[in-house]
C-alpha cells in the first residue's frame, strides 16, 4: 500500500499532508487509515486551535488510488467495507474534529479528495486548481456517507450535476457552486491558507470549538440509511458496468458500459 499521511506542527497549528507520489497523492487504503488516526489524536490535543489539511507536490488528492480496487473493493462485502468501514471513518474523524480545519487545495481535487476537502470548515484553494467527481466513468455512485459532505455545500442541483455528468471544472466554477471559501493566487496559497489559520489562533479556542458543535447540532441530518437501502445502494458492486469501469480506467482506455 502506497502513500503517507504526515503531520507537522508549527506553535498551536497542526499540518497534515497527503503524498502519494506519481499518483497525484491519490488515497490508499493506508493513507484513509492514517488519515481517521491522525484526526482522532489531533481532536484529543487541546493544545492544538487549528488544523491545516493539505497535499504533497502541488496537488491536493485525486481521488482514492484506483490500482487497489481489484484486491480491496472487488465483490460486494469488500465494496461495502471499504466505504462502510475505511472511507466512512476518515471522513468523519475529519468533520468531527474539535478544532477548526482549513484544506488549502491546489491542482486536482476530485473523488476523494473533494469529498475529504468537503469535510472541512474552511477551503482555500488556488487558481488553476480543479474539481469533480468523475467517478460515473468507472461504473458506480457515491457511497451515502461520503454524499452526505459534497451535499451539505453543493446542494441538491449542483451534486446531481457534478456527480451525473462527472465533469473536472476549476475553482471559479467551485467556488460559485458553494464548495470553496475562497480563491487565491496559486503563489499565495500558502501564506494565505497560514494566515487564515492564525486569525483563527487569534480568537478564543473555546468559542470556536463551541460554535462548530453548536452549527454541527442546528444542522438538520438525514437519518443513516436501513440495513435494506445500503444493500440497494451496494447492489452495484457485482454489475458488469463496475467491473468494466474500474477495468478500463486501470487500461487506460474508454469504458464500455451496457446499463
Amino acid at each position: 500500500m502506497s502513500g503517507t499521511v504526515s503531520i507537522e506542527r508549527e506553535d498551536e497549528i497542526a499540518f497534515v499532508t497527503l503524498a502519494n507520489p506519481g499518483k497525484l497523492n491519490a488515497i490508499s487504503v493506508t493513507m484513509w487509515q492514517s488519515l481517521a488516526g491522525a484526526f482522532e489524536r489531533l481532536s484529543a490535543d487541546r493544545s492544538l486551535r487549528c488544523v491545516v489539511l493539505r497535499g504533497a507536490d502541488g496537488n491536493f488528492a485525486a481521488g482514492a488510488d484506483i490500482a487497489e480496487f481489484p484486491q480491496v473493493r472487488g465483490d460486494f462485502d469488500s465494496v461495502r467495507a471499504y466505504h462502510l468501514s475505511t472511507l466512512a471513518p476518515a471522513l468523519r474523524a475529519i468533520a468531527q474534529c474539535v478544532h477548526p480545519t482549513v484544506a488549502a487545495i491546489e491542482g486536482v481535487c476530485v473523488g476523494g479528495g473533494l469529498e475529504i476537502a468537503c469535510q472541512c470548515d474552511l477551503r482555500i484553494a488556488a487558481e488553476g486548481s480543479r474539481f469533480g467527481v468523475p467517478i460515473n466513468k468507472l461504473g458506480f455512485p457515491m457511497a451515502p456517507d461520503e454524499l452526505r459532505g459534497l451535499l451539505a455545500l453543493a446542494g441538491r442541483a449542483a451534486t446531481l450535476e457534478i456527480l451525473l455528468e462527472g465533469r473536472v471544472f476549476d475553482a471559479q466554477e467551485a467556488l460559485a457552486k458553494g464548495l470553496l471559501t475562497r480563491v487565491v493566487a496559486a503563489a499565495d496559497l500558502p501564506a494565505q491558507a497560514l494566515a487564515t489559520a492564525r486569525r483563527i489562533v487569534a480568537g478564543a479556542p473555546l468559542a470556536a470549538r463551541i460554535n462548530k458543535l453548536t452549527i454541527r447540532r442546528l444542522t438538520p441530518e438525514p437519518e443513516p440509511l436501513s440495513e435494506e437501502e445500503l444493500r440497494a445502494h451496494f447492489s452495484y458492486a457485482d454489475s458488469a458496468d463496475h467491473q468494466e469501469g474500474v477495468s478500463a480506467f486501470l487500461a487506460r482506455r474508454p469504458p464500455r458500459f451496457k446499463g
